[in-house]
């Protein structure tokens, strides 16, 4: 029992003399490795918004509350608008990551830092004004007051382009900046003419203005010829009566246009962040409504900041296989881990391939190497020299007999042993035979 526990000790320890410097091998392979692994993703991104009464910010609480689910933490900035989060998305200090931006405002980014991740959805120009005057062309707003936005927002900068395409400016018109909700509260009051809103349909005071009697929504005349000159702008038509069918709102087919919302970030976000917005893009846009037809939205298309690499993927392919059926982190452990293939393949390989071989040559070494003594004594080798070396054979063979003894291997290569043993006894008697003739 004694014995066989030293066997089992012998076999532990040639198995590591043999392993062991593979598997340290291994181990400072995968170390090495790791270094390159990407690292992962923020637990918490900050979003720029805009005006707590707008649809931006609206979205954003979605998008928080689905972000949550994942582990992510998304904190909301309000904000001016667009441009303002243009800005905060190229600011290094209390800027931001992600941020809902209105098409037609790269030329504001001063670097190329800034990428979109797709658009959302669509956003009308709403040109509101007092119920007791009469507009039918954005020349008409000449010498008038007319809001246009507050400072730092989309709104204005859009609706400047295109009044400025008109004549309009602060030499002839009266041009406020206000903001959504003080300027709709105002046009209703008739403290103000018109009220100029770049807005989703589901903003609030965009409803609140159709509602009142005292305002009118103006199509815009010539809508193609803007969209011609601009080409981040599309044209849409806001049918008759789909706003109350009762009362006919609109009273007639109003031709408008609209830019998109994007969803736009810096170049250095993670890419398993982009993933994950895009799949929450997804279960917030994807229904439609408005404007939007089911499924156009999210979408690589009415952009002018560059598609993200990792978003024209996402468009091309849907999420990782990893993504669709595990939590976000488990898949994104995986697919961080997955560098760390390369010495799993490289050295693992030898390691379950070559090492195996080497330690049963190793072990039966120790045997075999004696073949070759025992061939120097073998009688039927050397039958002419036999006769004046006899006694130097059987003394050479007692020797190699006395250190055999000595060998030990574990307990696989016992019968390899055992087989040099009876080739020694048998070399023996063939000896002691030509003794005795």
């Amino acid at each position: 029992m004694i014995r066989l526990r030293k066997k089992e000790e012998l076999d532990t320890k040639e198995k590591l003399k043999i392993f062991g410097p593979a598997i340290l091998l291994t181990i400072v392979g995968f170390v090495v490795a790791y270094q390159f692994v990407a690292p992962a993703p923020p637990r918490t991104i900050s979003m720029g918004t805009g005006s707590i009464e707008g649809a931006y910010y609206a979205y954003g609480k979605a998008y928080r509350e689905r972000l949550a689910q994942d582990g992510i933490a998304l904190k909301l900035k309000n904000t001016s608008g667009a441009v303002e989060n243009v800005k905060l998305l190229e600011s290094d200090i209390d800027g931001v990551d992600v941020a809902f931006v209105q098409g037609g405002l790269a030329n504001l980014a001063k670097s190329n830092n800034l990428v979109s991740l797709g658009s959302l959805f669509f956003e009308p120009m709403w040109i509101f004004h007092r119920a007791g005057i009469e507009l039918h062309r954005l020349p008409d707003l000449k010498g008038l007051r007319v809001a246009v936005g507050p400072e730092g927002s989309g709104t204005k900068t859009l609706t400047m382009q295109l009044l400025e395409l008109n004549g309009i400016n602060h030499k002839n018109t009266r041009i406020l900046t206000y903001g959504a909700p003080k300027a709709a509260d105002m046009l209703s009051m008739g403290e103000i003419d018109v009220a100029v809103f770049v807005a989703n349909l589901r903003s609030q005071y965009i409803f609140q203005l159709f509602k009142s009697k005292t305002v009118k929504l103006m199509g815009v005349e010539r809508a193609k010829a803007y969209a011609l000159r601009h080409q981040h702008l599309h044209v849409l038509t806001l049918p008759e009566g789909v706003i109350d069918f009762e009362t006919n709102v609109p009273s007639q087919d109003l031709a408008m246009i609209a830019t998109t919302g994007q969803l736009v970030a810096r170049s250095d976000l993670h890419p398993a962040l982009v993933a994950l917005l895009l799949q929450t893009a997804e279960e917030i846009h994807d229904t439609g409504g408005g404007f939007e037809q089911e499924g156009q939205f999210p979408a690589p298309r009415y952009l002018d900041f560059k598609l993200s690499d990792d978003a024209r993927r996402f468009y091309k392919s849907g999420p990782s296989f990893l993504q669709r059926y595990l939590p976000f982190w488990v898949a994104n452990f995986i697919n961080r881990m997955t560098v760390m293939l390369l010495p799993l393949i490289v050295l693992l390989f030898p390691f379950f391939k070559l090492m195996p071989p080497i330690y049963r040559w190793k072990m039966r070494s120790r045997i075999y190497r004696w073949y070759s003594g025992l061939e120097a004594v073998d009688p039927e080798v050397h039958k002419k020299d036999l006769p004046a070396h006899l006694d130097d054979y059987l003394l050479k063979l007692n020797r190699i007999e006395e250190q055999v003894t000595n060998i030990s291997v574990p307990l696989a290569y016992t019968e390899e042993l055992y087989h040099l043993r009876l080739h020694i006894d048998m070399l023996r008697n063939k000896l002691l035979r030509y003794r005795e003739k």
